[in-house]
């Protein structure tokens, strides 16, 4: 089984994103947090389940997809790396 490892990115997306929704509703930026965990629980058995970045088109950089939103991730030995989450619209800038 894989190790989940967030980047400080990632965290600072996941917190924006929560704040944008809740402005609105905390119940459905709650609910909408609960499942990009979910999604991203499921790398630990299944790494290599996202597509491979298009901006990146390397093997090891990969996405999911909760919504609206791509979860960006890396694959090191056995850890998966959360790098970001952005809207669908926004291109990734590798971080690393």
């Amino acid at each position: 089984m894989m190790e989940i490892v967030w980047s400080d990115p990632a965290i600072k997306d996941l917190d924006s994103l929560y704040d944008y929704i809740a402005r609105d509703s905390e119940y459905y930026a709650n609910t909408f947090i609960s499942k990009i965990f979910a999604t991203i629980d499921r790398l630990e058995q299944f790494p290599k389940s996202g597509r491979i970045v298009p901006e990146i088109q390397d093997d090891v950089t990969r996405e999911v997809f909760v919504g609206n939103y791509r979860i960006v991730y890396d694959i090191s030995g056995s850890v998966v790396r959360i790098l970001s989450i952005l809207n669908m619209a926004q291109q990734f800038q590798d971080p690393r």
